[in-house]
């Protein structure tokens, strides 16, 4: 063939080596991308946001190419082997209606602040968080760490909201007695903001919060150990910056609810 076209066999050999080389060197980029990409998330992206992280990057590569590449670097998302545990708590018996009604999405900045509690093993006792949520772009305005599962941690993340608290013109969450608090109420009158309760024993009448939950045990709780409360209290500030800042969400089309939030002030996100 090379006499027949008149090419010389070394430059045929010099492009098939080139091509060979080049198809390495781009693997190897996609590679250390995939990697950097994993950890930088703190190893809580699977394929799916890895491959719109790469897309970003101005690589199209499929996510069976990016699970074979994470399966020959070992790299197991935290999501693959976590589990979640439920546990039963006290009832709010109040009259307050369900006004939210599982309405959570196209919501005004502050327009619904949704709250819930979790539990933490710090040394060798349970500790708890509590979260407020703002609908409106799934940004943590507020949250707290405590020793107690009591009103006094859900009025020190309402107190410490990024955000005024007479902005906020409903807040939810569910029946836990923790919620039923004249402290709770005194700040919710003081900065008249409207009540809402989910309904009894429907858990998904405060799904937003059962689901930052589920994150927050999956992607923070569950990969750390805490001796004290002070430690888990650094800790959670830096992951929930990184929650609102950096880490990227389906439900909001893979940008975090900073980048959501700023889009939708300058008329770019309807």
């Amino acid at each position: 063939m090379c006499r027949l076209l008149e090419v010389s066999r070394s430059l045929v050999y010099y492009h098939l080596n080139k091509e060979e080389s080049d198809a390495t060197d781009e693997e190897s980029k996609i590679e250390k991308h995939v990697i950097d990409i994993f950890h930088k998330s703190r190893n809580n992206y699977g394929t799916r946001k890895i491959k719109i992280e790469l897309d970003n990057l101005g690589y199209q590569v499929s996510r069976k190419r990016i699970a074979r590449i994470m399966k020959e670097n070992s790299l197991v998302s935290n999501y693959t082997v976590a589990q979640y545990k439920v546990h039963n708590r006290g009832c709010n018996e109040s009259n307050i209606t369900n006004i939210v009604d599982r309405k959570f999405d196209d919501r005004d900045k502050l327009e619904v602040a949704v709250s819930d509690l979790t539990y933490v093993r710090v040394g060798n006792r349970w500790n708890y968080v509590c979260t407020i949520v703002d609908l409106a772009n799934r940004e943590v305005i507020g949250y707290s760490a405590g020793a107690n599962k009591d009103a006094s941690l859900i009025e020190k993340a309402l107190l410490r909201s990024n955000y005024s608290l007479k902005d906020i013109k409903v807040f939810h969450s569910d029946r836990g007695k923790e919620y039923d608090n004249i402290k709770i109420d005194n700040i919710l009158e003081a900065f008249n903001i409207e009540r809402s309760l989910s309904r009894k024993g429907n858990p998904y009448d405060n799904a937003v919060s059962e689901a930052m939950n589920k994150i927050l045990k999956i992607e923070f709780i569950y990969q750390n150990k805490f001796e004290t409360l002070e430690e888990l209290e650094l800790q959670l500030a830096e992951y929930i910056y990184w929650y609102n800042h950096i880490r990227i969400h389906g439900s909001l089309g893979y940008i975090s609810p900073i980048n959501y939030r700023n889009k939708i002030a300058l008329g770019i996100v309807a």
